[in-house]
């Protein structure tokens, strides 16, 4: 530590970063080594609001209020005094979804949060028109979807933006979007950079596509680029606080303007830096509620892929991402039936003694998991074509049914989506020198990092401080404002983590081959879902569905909250189209799908 906390932050020398979750607003205050301070937060819930899935601006302005205040209660705490600037500020939000404003800067709609998948036919057209990939829940497939629709809002918009560039725009006046939010509005243009020595690349949305969607949208939308916002990469100047973002972010005064502030980010995008994977061949994986993987690319895709979204890291390199509807959940169902299982003989276990133990089993199982297949669908899953998911555990009369497969099989199948979107890549020769691991299921040590390098076929790393989350990820981009003489994957590598120990753990061959014999069990029994779907159609008014995860930390999200949490489809979402109980019309939370 190079100064007294204290005064560093009586002198604004920290960097102060926010993070709109799904379930959770979150604010990170850090020092000049980047280490947190203090931090605070605020719950909060989406609401189903006329058929869609919506938080609303009200909610947004005391939600991020009330993070800050508890943030400078908890400075307070911590070092006995009240911060009044910053050095550096950036915010942060999950990604995608709609945000329409008139010339008023006034909300047209509600936010149609990602969470909505009422824009199949738009993005179906647009990704046959662009032969770019482009999923129901990107800001561009919903405003053509409005057109399609003929939504009377559409002839009054002035401009479209994300959540994140939406409280951005509130306190610094700036109406941009940090380059990996914004490839989640709309594609970004993936060719070479050109840059000064020390000057971050510039990027801009892809200009022939932005012709092409122009020519559908037609004269319901007379000027496509004048709605959309300026594109910054990681580094550039986004503004300063004004005197009204500051009285709006603490009403009570003691906040002062002039704070920098760096591009608004995404999800996804903190969820990289916060797991230091944005140089080309790193990539990280975040496993909650919903499962996804992220890698950067070391060239375009020879082809668009409908399991796999291109989006950016904040520098702008291309990124692929796969993300599975389905994850933990399943497992942590489980994890609830053995440890009421210890509570009801008389020897209850806290919650993460219930999973150490479990997972344990799985270590030693055989495997293949003997035999064992298990299903994680509480949802559909687009990745594998399932419409309607049903949880399952299937095992023949000759299976080896012990506890140890049990568990093996059930994380196992966690990954299996993924493994199955991954091999899209691995059919596209990217390649990927190590992924970074991160979500609830890590914080047992062992079998889920081991378990997981075995189903991706490439080493899986655990960095000590991707704990720290998108609130803290966005906090590093703050302060990367003044070291943009370095790239971005540079500064990460030599000084944010240059310190931290990592443990990788490589894929053992009997691991990987006992994967791959369930993988092929797992894609030959995928028509079962169909068959158990059919069996048992619920009503969203009649099934009250799983019990709820509750505080189970390892569907809790902080890196990249889902982020990845996460710029990404969620499970409720297609819970809805699909007919489950997590999709009825109330007001509903839902954990974060990374930790």
């Amino acid at each position: 530590m190079r100064d007294d906390r204290r005064q560093q932050v009586e002198q604004g020398r920290t960097t102060l970063g926010i993070e709109l979750g799904s379930t959770r607003i979150k604010a990170v205050l850090v020092d000049e080594d980047l280490r947190p301070i203090a931090s605070g937060s605020h719950e909060w819930e989406n609401e189903y609001v006329d058929g869609r899935w919506t938080y609303s601006l009200e909610s947004v302005e005391t939600g991020v209020r009330a993070a800050y205040a508890d943030l400078v209660a908890d400075v307070e705490r911590q070092v006995g005094v009240r911060p009044t600037t910053f050095r550096a500020a950036g915010v942060s939000a999950m990604m995608h979804g709609y945000l329409p404003f008139d010339a008023d800067g006034e909300l047209l709609v509600p936010f149609r949060t990602w969470r909505n998948t009422s824009t199949g036919l738009a993005a179906e057209q647009l990704s046959a028109a662009l032969d770019f990939n482009v999923p129901q829940r990107w800001s561009i497939a919903h405003l053509a979807q409005a057109v399609l629709d003929d939504e009377p809002h559409v002839a009054q918009v002035a401009g479209i933006t994300t959540l994140a560039g939406y409280v951005h725009r509130v306190l610094t006046g700036r109406d941009v979007l940090g380059v990996g939010d914004a490839s989640g509005l709309f594609p970004i243009d993936s060719g070479p950079v050109d840059s000064a020595p020390g000057e971050p690349g510039r990027r801009d949305y892809d200009a022939a596509m932005l012709a092409t969607t122009q020519e559908l949208l037609g004269g319901r939308v007379p000027d496509l680029r004048a709605l959309l916002p300026e594109v910054l990469v990681a580094g550039e100047d986004a503004g300063a606080l004004t005197p009204e973002g500051a009285a709006w972010l603490d009403p009570t005064g003691t906040l002062q303007p002039g704070v920098a502030f760096c591009p608004p980010e995404g999800d996804a995008g903190t969820g990289m830096v916060a797991t230091n994977a944005v140089a080309p061949r790193t990539g990280n994986v975040s496993v909650g509620t919903s499962i996804f993987a992220m890698v950067v690319l070391e060239r375009p895709l020879g082809t668009p892929h409908e399991e796999l979204d291109v989006v950016t890291t904040p520098a702008g390199d291309a990124v692929a991402m796969v993300h599975c509807n389905n994850g933990a959940s399943e497992i942590a169902a489980w994890a609830r039936v053995f440890g009421r299982f210890a509570e009801a003989s008389g020897s209850p276990l806290p919650v993460d003694d219930v999973y150490a133990t479990l997972l344990a089993e799985a270590v030693d199982a055989d495997p293949d998991a003997g035999g064992l297949l298990s299903f994680n669908y509480l949802a559909g899953e687009p990745v594998t074509g399932v419409e309607d998911g049903r949880p399952l555990l299937l095992r023949t009369p000759g299976a080896r049914f012990t506890l140890g497969n049990l568990v093996r099989s059930e994380v196992h199948g966690a990954f299996a989506t993924l493994a199955i979107g991954m091999d899209v890549l691995h059919g596209e020769h990217v390649a990927v020198d190590r992924m970074t691991a991160h979500g609830g299921l890590f914080r047992t040590p062992g079998a889920p990092q081991r378990l997981l390098a075995a189903a991706l076929r490439v080493p899986v790393a655990l960095e000590e401080t991707a704990g720290e989350g998108g609130a803290w990820g966005i906090a590093v981009l703050a302060a990367y404002l003044e070291h943009t003489d370095r790239s971005l994957a540079d500064f990460l590598a030599e000084t944010v983590f240059g310190g931290d120990s990592v443990h990788v753990a490589d894929p053992e061959e009997r691991d990987v081959q006992g994967f791959q014999d369930y993988l092929a069990r797992y894609r030959a029994a995928l028509p079962v879902q169909d068959v158990a779907a059919a069996a048992t159609r619920t009503s969203p008014t009649t099934d009250q569905g799983e019990p709820t995860d509750g505080g189970d930390p390892r569907l809790q999200a902080d890196a990249g909250d889902g982020t990845a949490d996460a710029d990404v489809a969620d499970i409720d979402a297609a819970a809805a189209d699909a007919g489950t109980a997590d999709a009825a019309p109330t007001q509903h939370t839902e954990k974060e799908p990374t930790a």
